[in-house]
């Protein structure tokens, strides 16, 4: 499983610019079944997806096609996490072997 941190970079104001692209790259994501969840940072500094079921190599591929990163609008950190412990509903993270392939 993977946080992917997209922080707001030097080109910060184009981001209007290319919104519709990197929505549509957000799209793919989800009917990939690769993304989980995509929301905004509350401070205001960017975004953050939850990923899961690709390998890390796959998923740095992904991310350097979205609009905003090829762009410089963000800068992606990719953090990878080995789920142990979840509730019940996320049972599906702790128990894959999928997700680091």
């Amino acid at each position: 499983m993977y946080i992917v941190n997209l922080l707001f970079s030097q080109n910060k104001e184009k981001a209007g610019e290319f919104m519709n692209a990197h929505n549509r790259w957000i799209k793919q994501g989800f009917e990939d079944k690769v993304f989980l969840l995509v929301g905004a940072i509350e401070s205001g500094a960017g975004g953050a997806i939850l990923a899961h079921g690709e390998s890390k190599a796959a998923l740095e591929q992904r991310v350097s096609q979205d609009p905003f990163v090829v762009e410089k609008v963000v800068c992606a950190e990719i953090v990878e996490i080995t789920p142990k412990k979840s509730d019940s509903r996320l049972a599906f993270l702790v128990n894959s072997t999928s997700s680091n392939t």
